[in-house]
């Protein structure tokens, strides 16, 4: 729902109501422009080159947001949004709709504003069936499970709906054999991980590790004793047009 706000003027110790000055259009004009131009300061992004508010006289001045406002500032997405996976991570989630969406074409993060890092393991299983996905679901989890960024809401356009979530894993090489090929990961349950956001391309490097547990269980799938572990890495931030990536000396 489009909510409308409504604002007394003070002139002069005096409120200035639809009766005088604010009804005329030159002077909401005026204060039409000046908002917005403060908007667009503030979100100096190229898609808000469109007015974000609409201005009506009555009894007293009205301030809805355009559409090109909440388009581009709604906090949750819309029905037309494709998600990244196409399964849930939970029947909770499913219910409530959370669950990452793919981004606009051609996006890119050219704003990074926060990177995480993790790393999972898996110790027990087929590999030959299973590749490195719980390894690599629990490093993404691990990444991301421990923090709490709701700035994101204020510093990114469009809030954590429309904030890009750029994915690498680093995955020991298939068959032991320091090959430049890593171990088969099913990026769908990567992506399901994520509950809101537009998920970037997963990156899939080799990195990690394989080592040894000493210990096999055929019970859960075991062939040897080999334990994958995956690092990744989470990347967060936005796309302000500009199509130049920023970097920060600090």
């Amino acid at each position: 729902m489009v909510r409308r706000f409504e604002i007394m003027i003070r002139h002069s110790s005096q409120i200035i109501n639809g009766s005088n000055k604010i009804n005329s259009l030159k002077y909401r004009q005026v204060l039409s422009n000046a908002f917005n131009s403060l908007i667009k300061r503030k979100h100096s992004s190229n898609r808000h080159q469109t007015p974000l508010f609409q201005f009506n006289c009555g009894s007293a001045l009205y301030i809805t947001p355009s559409p090109a406002f909440v388009r581009y500032h709604s906090s949750s997405p819309t029905p037309d949004d494709k998600r990244a996976s196409s399964q849930s991570w939970s029947e909770e989630w499913e219910r409530i709709g959370l669950g990452a969406r793919l981004p606009p074409p051609n996006a890119q993060m050219t704003n990074l504003l926060f990177v995480q890092t993790g790393f999972g393991v898996d110790q027990h299983g087929d590999r030959r069936s299973d590749g490195a996905t719980k390894a690599a679901v629990r490093a993404v989890r691990n990444a991301i499970e421990f923090n709490s960024i709701p700035g994101v809401i204020e510093a990114i356009p469009g809030g954590r709906a429309d904030m890009l979530i750029h994915v690498k894993l680093g995955v020991p090489p298939s068959n032991n054999n320091n090959n430049d090929k890593p171990m088969p990961v099913d990026l769908s349950h990567v992506a399901k991980v994520f509950p809101y956001g537009r998920l970037m391309p997963i990156e899939v490097v080799v990195g990690g590790l394989a080592f040894s547990t000493g210990r096999v269980v055929p019970e859960l799938g075991d062939e040897d004793d080999e334990a994958i572990c995956v690092a990744a890495c989470i990347s967060i931030g936005y796309d302000d047009g500009s199509k130049t990536a920023k970097t920060y000396s600090t």
